[in-house]
This record gives C-alpha cells, sequence and structure tokens, in this order.
C-alpha cells in the first residue's frame, strides 16, 4: 500500500511506499516493543582498577541489531588490547574523560563529547589516557551476544581465569585478537618495553 500526500501548492505529491514493518524486537513490560534499561538496573562487572562493565543490552535483548554496554576505566587503564572485529561495526562515544585509541595503527586521543566509528576488520585497540580516568558507551552492531565474554573479562581481570582461556571463543564473540606490528606499537604508546597480553573489549 502507498501513501499520497499534498505538498504545500494543494497538489497530490507522487505516491510513497509506506515505511517498512518494523523488526520485532523484544520489549518490556511496561513499552512492548521497546527495551528499557533502568538506572541502576544493568548488571555491573566490577574491575579491579576502580572501574567496570555495565551490560546494558545484548543481541537476544535487540532483536540482534545491537549490543551495549557502559565502561568505566581507572587512570591510565587500559580497556582493551589490539583486536578486530570481522562482522560488526564498534561505535564509542566519551561519556567523561579521556581515552587513547590505536585505530589501525594510528593513535588518537579522544575526550568528553567525542565520538569514534570503527568498521569491521579495522584493528583497534583502547585504554584510558595516561592520569586520566574514562567512561565510553560503546555499541556493536549488528550485535553479538558477548554478555558471557565480558563476564570472563572481570574474571580475567580478577585473576580468577587466565586471559588463554579466551582464545577459542573468539568466533563466537566476534573478538580476534592482534598480534605483530599492532600488538607492538600499542604496548610501546602504553608504556610498555615488554609486550604482554591484557584482557580486550
Amino acid at each position: 500500500m502507498t501513501k499520497s500526500t499534498r505538498n504545500t501548492t494543494g497538489q497530490v505529491a507522487p505516491d510513497a511506499p509506506d515505511a517498512p514493518d518494523a523488526p520485532d524486537i523484544p520489549g518490556t513490560p511496561d513499552m512492548p516493543g521497546a527495551l528499557v534499561v533502568r538506572a541502576g538496573s544493568a548488571e555491573h562487572i566490577p574491575l579491579p582498577h576502580g572501574g567496570g562493565f555495565d551490560l546494558l543490552a545484548d543481541a537476544v535483548d535487540t532483536g540482534g541489531t545491537l549490543g551495549a554496554n557502559r565502561l568505566a576505566l581507572g587512570a591510565g587503564a587500559d580497556g582493551a588490547r589490539p583486536h578486530v572485529h570481522a562482522r560488526s561495526t564498534e561505535l564509542f562515544y566519551v561519556l567523561d574523560g579521556a581515552v587513547e585509541f590505536s585505530l589501525d595503527g594510528g593513535m588518537t586521543t579522544v575526550t568528553r563529547g567525542g565520538l569514534v566509528v570503527i568498521p569491521p576488520g579495522t584493528p583497534h585497540a583502547f585504554g584510558a589516557a595516561a592520569g586520566a580516568t574514562a567512561e565510553l558507551l560503546a555499541v556493536l552492531t549488528p550485535g553479538v551476544d558477548r554478555f558471557g565474554y565480558f563476564r570472563a573479562l572481570g574474571r580475567i581481570q580478577h585473576g580468577l581465569d587466565t586471559f588463554d582461556s579466551l582464545l577459542p571463543e573468539q568466533d563466537r564473540y566476534d573478538v580476534h585478537f592482534v598480534g605483530g606490528a599492532d600488538a607492538a606499537a600499542w604496548d610501546a604508546a602504553r608504556g610498555r618495553t615488554t609486550p604482554g597480553r591484557a584482557p580486550s573489549r
């Protein structure tokens, strides 16, 4: 079915198709068809540097359209070692503080109010800038169910599991760790003389 509209001269404009049907997205009891995450209701994964993840929406919550979380980082803390997403674009909005990003080998610092969008296949890493804390909103689209991944990161950060336990899960979570020159450049930029692995988002 199409709709006709009238322009400002009273003439009938060409027919325009109806808007496509909205995707079938699970809802909440008070707002069917919409996902509402109330303040303070998200699962919180504490990190040892004083920050943590707030798990806002997983792919299963949004019909696969996106996943979202909020991340707080302590002063100078790493958020992610170099990695790529094969299937998804990742968006970061800096809510507070300053974040140092490695983007395909180049370094840049983004402060409060800044936005970074990283297409699939682009090596990237990030962490709070030296001497600064940071808070970020991260959105991955299309969504991948990764709440289990963030829970694993929390266990690793607290010494309850090993980083190597994540290596078999790279395809499942669409997080593929990058070594070589990208890892060495990130370590050098972060002031580490000996490359090592740290948990990645």
